[in-house]
């Protein structure tokens, strides 16, 4: 009797705390974060044209590009989400210290392999990374996104396509 009302009392709170969770109970830095890797994931440049300004910041570390301001960063990110089928970040953890939001994860693409040596070939990646981004909460502003990129998980997805 008491193992079943404590299992009856445990699936309650179960219940109760993702209800919570799904109701957006979200720090507004890690909603703001979200929005900003959907923005980016769905190619919505009129929205990302919002997020940068010229002191913007975008930094694949582990390749050791950088692109300042909004007109290099939105160029450089056109460029690349050329022609992209799917492109989206799935989110395995995420959390926050103050303004600067982490996203561990990783990048699914599917499109044109002529960025990757493989021209007219349909490929698809899943490249584990983390993300750091670091905002302006209150201009709504991305200051810096980083990343670092699992490049030789990607190399090995290209050699067997």
């Amino acid at each position: 009797m008491k193992l079943r009302l404590i299992s009856v009392f445990l699936l309650f709170l179960f219940v109760n705390f993702s209800a919570k969770a799904s109701n957006g109970d979200m720090p507004p830095e890690q909603k703001m974060a979200v929005d900003y890797m959907n923005a980016l994931t769905h190619q919505q440049f009129y929205k990302l044209n919002h997020y940068y300004n010229r002191d913007s910041v975008f930094y694949d570390k582990t390749a050791n590009r950088k692109y300042i301001g909004r007109k290099n960063i939105l160029s450089f990110l056109q460029r690349v989400q050329q022609g992209v089928l799917e492109y989206k970040f799935n989110i395995d953890h995420m959390f926050n210290s103050g303004s600067l939001v982490v996203l561990i994860g990783n990048y699914y693409y599917k499109g044109p392999g002529d960025l990757f040596g493989k021209p007219g070939k349909i490929i698809t990646l899943a490249i584990p990374s983390v993300t750091m981004l670091t905002l302006d909460l209150g201009k709504k502003r991305i200051k810096e996104h980083q990343d670092l990129l699992d490049y030789q998980t990607m190399s090995d997805q290209l050699t067997i396509q």
